[in-house]
């Protein structure tokens, strides 16, 4: 069987040179609608089911590994999804450099390299540094929705969260679009792991209005 053919997609593609400075996403997707961003989204499992649940919302997906990038472009593309727009990007200086303050309703981070070993924690995306950006381009009200099969990681997340604790507050996860029974999120990496037997945990905040 020969390889899946991956079509590239313009209209799904946010270059990032279109990106410098603040972005605009009514210009982005000609209209005003609430913003989700996907951080490390994979072959785009996650964006895409929740793009198609959710026609009312717009989508920005951003993953730094190419082959699982063109993954999710060609997924976006065959089914015509004018909700989503992918980039790819370093998820933390995209997110410094671009996203205007008050702008996103909601930041997914799902199932990231938990980079187990202690030399490796300071790449951990789950930082002071990163998460005082997410609170910065949250508006009120606005959530933040994380899960992880990495216990030490996961402990590690509640510590980070737990220093903005008068920024943010604990509310129930809500499983996404794609989960099915006994799931969280529906991704790939969800159901590998479910299926071998491995915890998933999860956590989500609001930030305070």
């Amino acid at each position: 069987m020969g390889r899946k053919v991956l079509n590239d997609y313009p209209q799904v593609v946010l270059q990032p040179q279109a990106s410098q400075g603040w972005i605009d996403f009514v210009q982005i997707f000609g209209r005003s609608a609430p913003i989700q961003i996907e951080v490390g989204s994979g072959k785009g499992t996650f964006v895409v089911g929740q793009a198609q649940a959710h026609p009312e919302m717009d989508f920005l997906g951003i993953e730094w590994a190419a082959k699982y990038y063109r993954h999710a472009v060609d997924r976006v593309g065959r089914r015509g999804l004018a909700n989503v727009r992918m980039i790819r990007a370093d998820a933390a200086a995209f997110l410094r450099d671009s996203v205007p303050d008050g702008s996103i309703d909601c930041v997914h981070v799902y199932f990231p390299d938990p980079w187990p070993k202690r030399r490796h924690h300071r790449r951990r995306f789950l930082c002071p540094e990163n998460v005082e950006q997410i609170i910065r381009m949250l508006r009120p009200g606005g959530r933040l929705q994380i899960a992880t099969d990495h216990a030490d990681y996961f402990d590690h997340i509640r510590t980070q969260l737990a220093g903005f604790s008068g920024r943010l507050e604990y509310v129930r996860f809500q499983p996404t679009a794609g989960a099915g029974t006994g799931e969280w999120v529906g991704t790939n990496f969800e159901r590998k792991y479910l299926k071998e037997e491995r915890a998933v945990y999860a956590i989500a905040v609001e930030k305070k209005r």
